[in-house]
């Protein structure tokens, strides 16, 4: 539990959680608006981010926000692949690419990606989970209700913990059976994907009940829709919040890599956390 395996790499997860930054190649983002939808400009601010202290990059080229419509895979192709082979000549960071598509999939990891980040889980196409084996990429497997053109249409849950570690545990199967190896795998709770405010909190609040899964958890609320609700804040206002639940998620020991817009204030976090929890740990 305490490693991901990557192809060329194992990233070790004990002590400060990772930082991964995300580099949204879209020009309808709900964060950022598209101001990184062009290659020059979501290659410098993946640059960027990584002096900030990230410890990997996320690329996307497809957003996933609620009511998002989707884009085609030529489309998805055009704006990522590109930013990846860029960032693969320049960085020495793991790249994760945000697709639930085996072609852009396939074509990024054969440029230098390390992780297939995929909101579906392997749902969405089913020739991603061979594409994913046979790479012997890194994985992320994501609990989300729907679609997001669908997901916040009245989401309803018995217990919603209960169900999102059940589908996580489902998924995980999933993958085995398509011969990825689970220390290849990290879990996602899927905060903001088919869940209200309410969910999203008690998600959080028992967020240790997905050890019991035996993968690191990846954990996402930078800046998403549920802090502004609580806190009455635009999503340029957020910052506080974001850190707030991540220190809250890394904290009870259950999250090992969250991704946020900002790095640096989320590394300086993440670090201080550890150095407490170091110090907790040397007590007599």
């Amino acid at each position: 539990m305490s490693e991901w395996h990557l192809p060329d790499r194992v990233l070790r997860l004990e002590g400060r959680a990772l930082v991964m930054g995300i580099v949204n190649v879209t020009p309808d983002s709900f964060s950022d608006g598209g101001r990184f939808a062009a290659t020059e400009t979501a290659v410098a601010h993946a640059l960027d981010l990584a002096r900030q202290g990230a410890d990997l990059l996320d690329v996307g080229g497809e957003s996933t926000r609620p009511g998002a419509e989707p884009v085609s895979e030529d489309e998805e192709l055009r704006r990522v692949l590109p930013v990846v082979r860029e960032l693969a000549a320049r960085t020495a960071l793991p790249l994760s690419v945000d697709t639930s598509k085996a072609a852009v999939a396939d074509a990024c990891l054969a440029a230098g990606a390390h992780v297939i980040n995929d909101v579906t889980a392997l749902r969405g196409d089913p020739a991603l989970a061979g594409v994913v084996a046979a790479r012997r990429a890194g994985l992320v497997l994501m609990h989300m209700r729907g679609t997001p053109q669908t997901m916040q249409i009245d989401p309803r849950y018995d217990d919603v913990v209960a169900e999102v570690t059940r589908f996580l545990q489902e998924r995980l199967q999933a993958a085995a059976a398509a011969g990825i190896e689970a220390a290849r795998v990290v879990l996602d709770p899927g905060i903001g994907f088919g869940k209200t405010t309410e969910h999203n909190l008690e998600l959080l609040a028992r967020l240790g009940e997905l050890r019991a899964l035996g993968r690191p958890v990846l954990l996402g609320v930078s800046r998403k829709g549920f802090l502004g609700k609580v806190l009455g804040r635009g999503v340029e206002e957020r910052l506080a919040g974001s850190l707030a639940a991540t220190c809250h998620a890394v904290g009870c020991g259950t999250a090992q890599i969250v991704r946020v817009h900002d790095v640096r204030e989320t590394r300086d976090a993440v670090t201080l956390l550890a150095a407490i929890a170091d110090k907790e740990a040397r007590r007599p």
